[in-house]
């Protein structure tokens, strides 16, 4: 870890650099220079007279919360700067008196030293509460903010979640065994969800996911997952963007050490752990989550309804406040060490961009709409800061932003004025692809349009593309899978079932969909659990409207492992791309070139990394010696058709065939070549000598 204390670790400004990138933002100099990049300075110079650098003051975890100090003495300390009085209530002993001790002002911080004590360190209590007086003189329970492990008591007892201190003895705690795996290249990002990883009808744990899924994940090529729902959150059904406790783990896959063994199993199969974080808002639960922590409205929030997401329904961070920021960043870097993760994505970050959350903006590219009084300095500086420390901390780490706007410079460096963070999800593409399935048939799908939305991204900076992510799992859409094939899965994906025209389309479009993102899309690849092989159903956390039931919180592995099932196909298909990807790298090549994009023939070419992409979405026409232009002469061959037997296609092309070149321009490309494609295939020709 790189020491982070001395402001002058910040390079020399490049913002010119950025003016070279994209003239369209030299017009919001002034605002680049002093509202955003200007801010962020002047806050990190502060940061450094006041506390001594980001290096202490990200470290609030270390003396915020319970902590057992090497005497076997206790210290609780917090922030309530409006509270009038904390009390730190549990089933404590000292020899064999129970006790509940005043904490000691001044406000805003509360420290309570608790005498050596005489009982096992690791079994403080089994349930500690922060109680606090109000403002308004009314004795109320609290969590603490700091907790790292807290436990949901039976529904029949009716109460919120419990601090359990979490502090096992040294024999009793995960040991990291394996190194960090190199930053990927080429990120093939696996969205997952331990819950919903097993099969049964119940929550997942951290064990069964690391032995069951995990070497799932890896067979299929790809190098990172990214975890959701790891923070803490009371109401399961909110697929973890409810979060109640921001430092504890998420208590009912398991304890803190099996996610520790969990992410150093992933680092042994070689795949980078991403967390989901979600600090654009929290919940508003009050007796297990931040909300009116001290007795008020504010305290970690802002205040009335600026404080308020109206969509959500949730809590928005007051980015300003200094202990807010303490407590953001230590989270940050709490997971990064305690829990060895290797980057995150961040959750919701065009609603932190804007005071109007993104809500009723169109984002038409108009350079206007991201910048001026929309925007949100506060937040915007707060993820500066946090994606300086973060790559200070870990120049290896990886930073993603849930971005739909599109606000330049974001994925920029923080010394060009930009955001800093390394890559943004490219949201429009599944829109399109469900818009396409639902409004459209195949005769009117506009090549042209496909390209563009697939293309359309800003110069430099990293995309994430993905065909469908878990918003597209959820009840109430539909997946990929579902919207090509619908009830037909129920009845035909047997390869003893009789032939079906929509299940061959189903499966053949299914497969193109997902090759034409990956290869066009972006600069890494997502993929949400059981989208690679066609999941048959949606996904639906137990909840009232469903009679609390699991039957549809799983993934259904026994779909594609049974080998009398077509499901296998697509899966084959989705580890043969990505294993094509690892050995010819387009992802971490320069964008595509696409030469060919013909209407009225329903076909698209591209080249990138001396590969050459052919996709025929004609729903009935075959073509013999296709004209195709081709960048760099010589000789080709098959290395991926979505038609081979394996993927459940046809097997009309031979693989053995080469192809080569023609000193011929064509499509504004030197040379050309001929080849075969067949309605509804994909091909991916690659150079070999």
């Amino acid at each position: 870890m790189q020491d982070i204390g001395d402001p002058m670790k910040v390079e020399v400004p490049k913002i010119n650099d950025l003016f070279s990138l994209d003239p369209y933002i030299k017009p919001f100099e002034r605002e680049i220079r002093r509202s955003g990049y200007g801010c962020f300075k002047k806050l990190l110079s502060q940061i450094t007279e006041a506390e001594g650098g980001l290096e202490k003051f990200s470290r609030g975890y270390e003396t915020f919360g319970i902590h057992v100090n090497p005497d076997n003495s206790v210290t609780c300390r917090e922030w309530a700067p409006l509270a009038q009085g904390l009390f730190l209530k549990g089933d404590f002993k000292v020899g064999l008196c129970k006790w509940r001790k005043t904490v000691t002002p001044p406000p805003p911080r509360w420290t309570l030293p608790i005498p050596l004590v005489t009982f096992k360190i690791g079994v403080l209590s089994s349930k500690d509460q922060v109680g606090l007086l109000t403002p308004k003189d009314t004795m109320v329970d609290r969590l603490c903010p700091w907790a790292s492990y807290v436990l949901q008591p039976p529904k029949s007892e009716g109460i919120a979640y419990q601090h359990h201190f979490w502090n096992p003895p040294p024999e009793e705690k995960y040991t990291f065994k394996h190194p960090k795996p190199k930053k990927p290249s080429s990120l093939r990002i696996y969205e997952c969800h331990v819950g919903i990883g097993t099969s049964e009808p119940k929550v997942g744990t951290y064990k069964e996911f690391t032995h069951n899924v995990l070497p799932r994940i890896a067979k299929l090529g790809y190098n990172a997952i990214q975890l959701m729902a790891i923070m803490e959150h009371a109401y399961y059904a909110s697929f973890g963007y409810q979060v109640t406790s921001f430092f504890a783990a998420s208590s009912r896959y398991g304890t803190p050490e099996e996610l520790k063994e969990m992410i150093d199993t992933a680092h042994s199969m070689g795949l980078y752990v991403l967390l989901d974080v979600v600090h654009s808002h929290a919940s508003k639960n009050v007796l297990d989550g931040l909300n009116e922590f001290d007795g008020t409205d504010s305290c970690y929030f802002h205040g009335g309804g600026r404080g308020i997401h109206d969509l959500w329904d949730s809590r928005l961070f007051n980015y300003s406040n200094w202990e807010v920021l303490r407590f953001l960043l230590s989270n940050l870097r709490w997971y990064l060490e305690e829990y060895s993760f290797d980057g995150f994505r961040f959750d919701g970050v065009t609603s932190m961009l804007y005071h109007s959350h993104g809500i009723g903006e169109g984002f038409s590219g108009d350079y206007n709409e991201y910048f001026g009084l929309n925007v949100d300095i506060e937040a915007l500086v707060y993820l500066m800061l946090a994606n300086h420390m973060l790559h200070e901390l870990s120049p290896e780490i990886i930073t993603i932003a849930e971005d739909v706007s599109g606000m330049p410079a974001l994925c920029r460096p923080v010394t060009e004025g930009g955001g800093g963070f390394d890559y943004r999800l490219g949201m429009a593409i599944p829109d399109t692809w469900i818009k396409l399935l639902k409004e459209k048939v195949d005769d009117d799908w506009d090549m042209g349009n496909i390209c563009h939305i697939l293309e359309n991204r800003r110069y430099k900076e990293k995309t994430v593309a993905y065909a469908e992510s878990h918003d597209q799992a959820l009840v109430g859409d539909k997946t990929l899978a579902f919207w090509l094939m619908d009830k037909e899965m129920y009845t035909h994906m047997s390869k003893m079932s009789p032939p079906s025209l929509i299940i061959d389309r189903g499966l053949a479009l299914h497969k193109m969909i997902r090759l034409i993102t990956h290869g066009l899309g972006g600069e890494a690849y997502l993929n949400f659990m059981g989208n690679e092989f066609g999941h048959p159903e949606w996904l639906d956390f137990p909840r009232i409207g469903n009679n609390e039931s699991y039957h549809y919180a799983r993934r259904q592995w026994n779909v594609v492992d049974d080998t009398l099932l077509k499901y296998q196909y697509l899966n084959n298909f989705d580890a043969a791309m990505n294993k094509a990807e690892e050995k010819y790298g387009w992802l971490r090549a320069d964008p595509g070139y696409t030469s060919t994009k013909h209407q009225g023939d329903k076909v698209i070419a591209f080249e990138r990394a001396n590969c050459i992409f052919i996709f025929n979405f004609h729903p009935s026409k075959s073509y013999t010696d296709y004209k195709v232009g081709v960048g760099c002469p010589g000789k080709y061959k098959i290395v991926l058709d979505s038609d081979a037997e394996e993927f459940g296609g046809h097997k009309l092309l031979d693989h053995n065939t080469e192809f080569h070149s023609i000193n011929e321009g064509f499509n504004s490309r030197p040379n050309c070549l001929m080849v075969y494609i067949p309605s509804r295939v994909a091909i991916v020709l690659a150079k070999v000598d």
